[in-house]
């Protein structure tokens, strides 16, 4: 078994310092760990669960959050939202570097900071929290006594855990703005909760409240008798026995790659900066990975489509499986179609057909080649049908957007 040490770009440009704990054979998979609140990535808990999981093939990553053990950046300035985007980022890294994370572990607060960025790293699969509070305000009720001095000073130092930690009137803001329920809802992941019922730093009722929000497949497993570090040695490995035969099921289930999503339900559609380039975005589509970006003479890389590239695509794959599906139902000689679309900006005047008589409007000209021995009412027919392709009833039908901000 090997450890890697490294360091790589959190949320706020900060240099975090990560540990990766390697199997000596190919990776089963890789897990992602997060520490407790002001804690750090050798604390006990986290070194020997990443160990014992390495031992039974599993890569784990730890890594010290911004403004802890050797990480850049100031503490007093981190939050519970800087916590989820160097999670993030943390994930970004091992794709970039490794493979995505399969496996997502939480520890106290870090359990859930896992929850909250769980939606941002699509190829998660399983999701674990250990002693998690079930909202991050939680952590507050270790420096009690001096809420008001922050609120009133802006900044105050408290002592954690025999340390000093100074903490800004911004964190309690933060934590108070997320609703961690709502992302356990819509966790649409594995997700096992641990948690000793004698924890009295954070209650099992907080694990009875996680599981409840949480939907099937979920799992509640007591760390009797283990204090909310896990201390005891024994604890950590039981804790991370228990994490693989768990989540090998999910593992084994979704085979080497992410699985096809067979079901009915509409899947997310996750775009999110890459912060490689100006404008290049990574596009997550179930198992797809696309992408994004502008043309250089719009000031991109041009090393993927454009968004309006990706419009056109969407109105051209539709409209060909929508022939498809028509030709092949009525037996028509259809051998291939291609359809060639181009989007630009035109005067309103200029189009004799639309309502509207002023200012600029988009026009998106589609072109449809049909091979085949087609006569001329079925090439008529078929371009009538194309028309009916959901995504153009989508574009020429009235749509409601509603935009507000994650949590």
């Amino acid at each position: 078994m090997a450890s890697d040490r490294f360091q790589f770009p959190g949320g706020d440009g900060s240099q975090l310092a990560a540990a990766l704990e390697l199997p000596e054979r190919e990776p089963l998979a890789f897990a992602l760990f997060a520490h407790c609140f002001t804690c750090g990535k050798d604390v006990l808990a986290a070194k020997r669960i990443a160990v014992a999981l390495a031992v039974k093939g599993i890569a784990v990553l730890r890594f010290d959050f911004t403004g802890l053990g050797s990480s850049e950046g100031d503490f007093a300035n981190s939050t519970f939202s800087s916590n989820v985007a160097d999670l993030v980022r943390a994930a970004d890294h091992l794709r970039e570097t490794r493979k995505a994370p399969a496996i997502l572990i939480g520890h106290s607060l870090g359990g859930a900071a896992v929850l909250a960025a769980a939606a941002q790293i699509p190829e998660a699969r399983a999701v674990v929290t250990i002693a998690a509070p079930s909202d991050p305000a939680h952590v507050t009720h270790l420096f009690t006594d001096r809420i008001d001095d922050i609120r009133k000073h802006g900044r105050v130092e408290v002592s954690l855990a025999g340390r000093p930690f100074h903490i800004r009137r911004e964190f309690l803001d933060d934590i108070a703005e997320h609703n961690l329920t709502a992302h356990v809802a819509a966790l649409h992941k594995a997700l096992l909760i641990m948690h000793s019922p004698t924890d009295d730093t954070v209650g099992i009722d907080n694990a009875t409240r996680i599981f409840v929000a949480a939907k099937h497949p979920k799992s509640f497993i007591s760390l009797a008798g283990a204090d909310h570090l896990l201390s005891d040695r024994r604890d950590g490995i039981y804790a991370a026995d228990v994490i693989a035969a768990w989540a090998a099921r999910y593992l084994d289930a979704a085979g080497p790659e992410v699985a096809p999503d067979r079901g009915e339900a509409a899947r997310d559609v996750v775009v999110r900066e890459t912060r490689k380039s100006k404008f290049q975005q990574m596009v997550s589509i179930g198992r797809h990975r696309l992408l994004a970006d502008e043309p250089i003479a719009a000031g991109g890389e041009d090393t993927g489509p454009g968004p309006y590239d990706f419009l056109l695509a969407g109105l051209g794959a539709c409209t060909s499986m929508t022939m498809r599906l028509y030709a092949d139902r009525k037996s028509l000689p259809l051998e291939r179609v291609t359809v060639t679309l181009t989007h630009s900006r035109i005067y309103a005047s200029d189009c004799a057909d639309c309502e509207t008589r002023t200012g600029m409007l988009d026009r998106i000209v589609r072109t449809i080649a049909m091979d085949g021995a087609l006569d001329d009412e079925q090439r008529k027919k078929l371009v009538e049908i194309a028309d009916k392709c959901p995504v153009h009833r989508t574009l020429t039908s009235e749509i409601d957007i509603v935009t507000h901000a994650a949590d």
